[in-house]
């Protein structure tokens, strides 16, 4: 938003304010529809749930339960060097902590609010914002897709200046993002499985322990309808099945993982890459709306009738797929795609 007569440091931080402040809101895929504050709207959700009511269901008609989803990445530094490691450390700051935080520690890190010194003083917080949004849940939902590896600056590299040349990461542009050497989706996003594992044990191991449930995990590959009029997708039912093995991993290493919802049914409107990226199980053909379901939707589908992602199916392999071996037999991950948001992918 450009502010005339307003000197571009000064209009930078403020925007990067509001952009921090907007995510003490909105940092989770939470929706209201009301004139209310955002806050006030969400803490008033889950109140009478905690209370043992949910909104908008009649008493003794059950009830569910109430809770919010964050997208949330591995985060490793690319080397021991204590540079890599806080490089590390403040994405996983931007990225996972201030949003895990406030939502189940009641308040932002201390390390984060330095980090960020020179865009906001988080004058933002009003009293009782807190409170209301590390009310007590009863789920929480993780969206998954990709590892963040980092290492600091090169040797010699100029100091950003955030505020003038805004980025992604405030307070942090400097930082370098280092290719893990791992095959790639069409969105460029590495494939790292195991990073999934991760993330849910550190959630599991470092915060109030709480049902989990993965609310999107899936990737995007240029698919084309063949002549028979199938649509092969070998690397998607690879990255399903890996995906899905590492849920039973986490299931085997005393995670409460409570289900896991496949992104997406079908081919969507991507945000700013519009229809260039194609994330479903079922392919669209956006001139006349004709669906047909993928490899990986037919794969998808044998998969819930047999709870054993083991196997890729006949011909079936793709990049990033782990050792289904590994698996749990005991468990079970409840498959099922929902249109869960869209997590800022």
């Amino acid at each position: 938003v450009e502010s005339p007569g307003r000197p571009p440091t000064a209009r930078g931080r403020e925007e990067l304010g509001r952009t921090l402040a907007l995510a003490e809101q909105l940092g989770a895929e939470v929706v209201v529809l009301t004139g209310e504050n955002p806050v006030e709207a969400i803490g008033a959700a889950r109140r009478p749930a905690v209370a043992g009511r949910t909104p908008g269901v009649a008493p003794g008609a059950g009830a569910i339960d109430l809770g919010i989803t964050l997208n949330l990445y591995a985060i490793s530094a690319a080397t021991r060097d204590p540079a890599d490691l806080d490089a590390a450390r403040r994405i996983d700051g931007l990225a996972n902590r201030l949003f895990l935080d406030p939502v189940l520690r009641g308040g932002y890190p201390a390390d984060v609010i330095a980090d960020l010194a020179q865009v906001t003083d988080f004058g933002f917080v009003r009293d009782g914002d807190l409170r209301t949004i590390s009310a007590p849940l009863g789920m929480l939902g993780v969206n998954y897709y990709s590892r963040y590896v980092l290492a600091a600056p090169q040797p010699g590299q100029a100091p950003a200046e955030h505020w003038r040349a805004p980025s992604n990461w405030p307070g942090s542009g400097d930082v370098r993002f280092v290719d893990h050497g791992l095959p790639r989706t069409a969105m460029g996003w590495e494939i790292d499985p195991d990073g999934l594992v991760e993330v849910l044990r550190r959630v599991h191991d470092e915060y109030p322990q709480l049902p989990l449930y993965v609310t999107e995990n899936g990737a995007a590959f240029p698919d084309a309808v063949a002549a028979d009029g199938s649509v092969p997708d070998p690397a998607r039912v690879g990255y399903f099945a890996a995906h899905v093995a590492a849920c039973r991993r986490a299931l085997a290493a005393g995670v409460p993982l409570r289900g896991y919802f496949a992104w997406s049914l079908l081919d969507n409107f991507e945000w700013a890459w519009g229809y260039s990226r194609r994330f479903g199980l079922v392919y669209v053909d956006y001139s006349t709306q004709r669906r047909i379901v993928k490899d990986s939707g037919r794969w998808f589908a044998e998969f819930l009738g047999r709870g054993d992602p083991g196997q890729s199916g006949p011909g079936q392999s793709g990049p990033g797929q782990s050792d289904p071996g590994q698996d749990d037999p005991g468990q079970d991950v409840a498959g099922r795609d929902g249109e869960a948001g869209d997590g800022g992918r």
